[in-house]
């Protein structure tokens, strides 16, 4: 038959039956639209290229390897750039913040210090303006500012503001140029200005830099990191005291713009999965469906056969018909998907993905959705064409009323239902493991009370004092000012929010052979600095000693206060108040290492979680006003709704600095809910994929036990007549379908305890087996199985059995 006439004649079959062939295309447009939906952004965040032109030639460069891999200094910087051979441009960049005032209000903005070279190293486009030049890399020239597509549509949008000035960090700067819309949009970063080193920066190596490269065309990263590694040793010959590392480290660039966590690359590909198996049991479902369906169509089969038709011929006709169904699904399917992917990013919370990541539909993601498409039409049309093409042309025209189901289709039309129930259970399994993960995070025992407790930065300015006696008494004064606005409790100034892992340290404790020994062997824990009050501000326990009072100033001896997972863990057996510590640590206003100080223990506080809630590592804090940081995060404790006091703490802070503004401010409740974003976002996820899995798998059985129960209606009425009881004929209907029920269910375990493995790296508090878990999703669709039995079943027992064995 022509290809063309076949297609015709598909399209007559089909709209026959209109119901049937819409219910085939929602099922499986949800199959195909949801697994388009996660490809869309698996494929984003890992397997894309950079959107620049020629990505394979961008990379980073560091110092050191990892695990130890760090920002090169300045100087290094300048070393690298001036000595470099194997690169057409060799940029930097640093993250900092500006002070915008914009038409209404000043507003703190994240930005960037970048090289001049920085836009043309990457190959970004501008939308209006100009890149920066060489000659701005200067003091006195540095006064202008390239703005993201974002931000200048949040200024409004004024093409002629080319040339005009903002007022930034209280200063004049010229806007000399808008990125296109894109990748910088995505960015934490909106807006740059020239990055120019002064002398103090130079001397104290206290600006982190991201170095980032271009290779000259035909050159590999391993030919520049060869050309590094002689730099790095020149510049280790030159200068014996430089704290950088001998070692250097060049990568790809794509690999610090995507960088996510072995779990969170789990997740995806936890979702990937999830969304195959819906795709799985759509297509099980499909199958089943037409397999139903060519019952109907015997006859008119026959008849082809009988006038010539080979059975080739009916076997690609039906299977044209399985893919003709695909294929408008699939395109149902895309629609479906952008829709799902739209809701999915407006749901998922921001920095969930790398911030490169983009995630619009391209030709990839709809050479996936063609490719899942075919496979999918030609998994579930496989078996019906197989079937139809093996009907008895003579048998089916002798026939007459119900053919009945032979027992081949019979056993295939259980095993596919079996199949789909396996699916559906592993599915749900993953879903009950992620739910329970969720819940046991939400009742962890975080270490500190979140309510009623305002956090935000103070945008001082860039030209304020750095040394840290000044910053201290700046900081009392500001503590003391916010502590006097009405209904505030408790104010404190910390180097970070609590909930968000510390900055690492190297540390020993005095007396033990190891402090003696090379310090770059010494154990790691977090350090951070704290004010008096910080404790109070945020409900954290003290278990053991004393807090921190005014009393620990920088003339008086150096005091640190440990969690309890620190003692536990190089303290056990041992008085924790009677030890001393030594830590090496950087300077303040320096990321260089000194050497090591001395430090008292005085106190032991109740662990305090970070990283998402799964860790309490060991952590010291030290006295604030012993070791400042020069922005802190500034905590207040409300005897009101936090949120509706940023006006009054704001004026409390304007009366002791009128140049600064509240920068980020969040509640300790907004940052929770952030850390708790991702998890919840992929629950959600897993909740949602579980749920569509136990529909189809629920209508599968129905579907098949409904057309089962309707091959046997003769029988059934039958037995009635013959005064059978009503519930020994359900029961007996129902033996079936919970046969069909446990087989799928024990397959699926199976499946569910493989997943289980696989997702653990993923849970908190959840074992790869959690009989909790299995019995009550085991239970759940048992029960959706039996309803779905029981509602055929019911039907049929309420028809008259002599009027049935009349018309049959």
């Amino acid at each position: 038959m022509p290809f063309l006439q076949s297609l015709r004649y598909t399209r007559r079959v089909l709209w026959k039956s209109p119901g049937l062939t819409l219910i085939i295309l929602l099922t499986f447009a949800l199959g195909v639209g949801a697994n388009t939906a996660i490809f869309t952004i698996d494929y984003a965040a890992l397997f894309a290229p950079l959107p620049y032109p020629h990505p394979e030639q961008l990379v980073t460069i560091w110092t050191g390897v990892q695990p130890n891999r760090d920002n090169p200094s300045p100087q290094t910087f300048i070393d690298w750039r001036e000595q470099s051979r194997a690169f057409q441009n060799f940029s930097a960049f640093t993250g900092t913040t500006f002070d915008v005032a914009n038409i209404d209000v000043p507003e703190n903005i994240w930005g960037m210090r970048v090289t001049a070279n920085y836009y043309r190293t990457l190959g970004s486009s501008f939308f209006l303006g100009r890149d920066f030049l060489q000659e701005e890399e200067q003091q006195g020239k540095n006064h202008v500012v390239i703005l993201s597509h974002k931000l200048w549509q949040h200024l409004g949008a004024d093409p002629k503001l080319i040339g005009h000035t903002l007022r930034v960090n209280g200063e004049p700067y010229t806007v000399v140029g808008v990125l296109k819309p894109g990748i910088s949009d995505r960015d934490l970063f909106e807006m740059a200005v020239p990055l120019v080193f002064t002398a103090e920066e130079l001397h104290q190596d206290a600006v982190p830099l991201v170095a980032v490269g271009r290779l000259k065309p035909g050159i590999s990263i391993k030919q520049a990191q060869d050309n590094m590694d002689v730099i790095a040793a020149h510049i280790a010959q030159r200068d014996v005291k430089s704290n950088q590392a001998k070692d250097t480290s060049v990568r790809p660039l794509r690999e610090f713009m995507f960088s996510m966590s072995s779990g969170g690359k789990q997740t995806l590909w936890l979702l990937l999965g999830a969304v195959g198996f819906v795709l799985l049991i759509a297509c099980v479902n499909v199958a089943n469906l037409l397999l139903a369906k060519g019952m109907s169509r015997q006859k008119e089969l026959a008849v082809r056969g009988a006038l010539g038709a080979t059975r080739k011929t009916i076997f690609v006709q039906i299977l044209t018909e399985s893919l003709f169904l695909a294929m408008a699904g699939g395109v149902l399917g895309i629609g479906l998907g952008y829709s799902m992917l739209r809701g999915f990013l407006a749901a998922m919370p921001r920095f969930t993905l790398p911030w490169a990541t983009d995630t619009r539909l391209n030709l990839p993601v709809l050479l996936f959705t063609l490719s899942v498409t075919t496979f999918a039409g030609l998994l579930f049309g496989f078996i019906p064409a197989w079937h139809a093409s093996r009907t008895n042309p003579g048998e089916a025209l002798k026939s007459s009323g119900h053919t009945g189901l032979s027992i081949g289709r019979q056993r295939l039309q259980r095993g596919l239902v079996i199949g789909e129930l396996a699916f559906a259970l592993a599915l749900l399994v993953g879903t009950g493991l992620a739910t329970h993960s969720f819940v046991n995070l939400m009742r962890v025992d975080m270490g500190v009370k979140t309510d009623h407790v305002l956090t935000f930065y103070l945008s001082v300015s860039k030209s304020a004092p750095r040394d840290s006696e000044k910053i201290v008494a700046y900081y009392k004064q500001m503590l003391s000012g916010i502590q006097t606005a009405p209904g505030v409790l408790a104010t404190s100034a910390q180097g970070t929010t609590p909930l968000f892992p510390l900055g690492m340290a190297p540390f020993t404790i005095v007396g033990e052979s190891a402090s003696n020994s090379d310090s770059s062997r010494w154990p790691k824990a977090g350090l951070g600095t704290i004010s008096s009050d910080y404790f109070k501000t945020f409900g954290v326990r003290l278990m053991k000693g004393r807090f921190f009072n005014d009393q620990d100033l920088a003339s008086g001896l150096k005091v640190a206060i440990v969690n309890e997972d620190f003692v536990h863990t190089y303290l056990s057996g041992t008085d924790p108040l009677r030890q001393r510590i030594l830590i090496q640590q950087s300077k303040f206003g320096e990321t260089s290492y000194t050497l090591p100080t001395e430090w008292q223990i005085v106190g032991v506080y109740h662990d305090v979680r970070s990283r998402s809630m799964r860790e309490h590592p060991p952590e010291i804090q030290t006295p604030f006003w012993q070791n400042p940081s020069a922005e802190p995060v500034i905590a207040v404790r409300t005897a009101q709704a936090p949120d509706t006091m940023i006006k009054s703490i704001a004026a409390a802070v304007h009366s002791v600095d009128s140049a600064v503004t509240l920068a980020r401010p969040r509640t300790m409740e907004q940052i929770r809910d952030q850390v708790l974003g991702y998890d919840r976002f992929t629950t959600i996820l897993f909740v949602s994929f579980g749920a569509v899995a136990l529909l189809l798998a629920t209508l599968g059985v129905y579907g098949v036990m409904s057309f089962s129960i309707a091959e046997r209606t003769r029988e059934i009425a039958l037995r009635v007549a013959l005064g059978a009881n009503h519930a020994r004929v359900i029961a007996m209907i129902l033996k079936e379908g919970a046969w069909l029920t446990c087989a799928g269910l024990c397959l699926g375990l199976i499946a569910a305890y493989f997943i289980g493995h696989r997702m653990q790296s993923t849970l908190f508090g959840v074992g790869a087996v959690d009989f909790m878990v299995l019995g009550s999703v085991t239970c759940l669709l048992m029960l959706a199985a039996l309803l779905a039995c029981l509602v055929p079943t019911r039907r049929a027992m309420s028809e008259d059995p002599m009027q049935v064995l009349r018309t049959e």
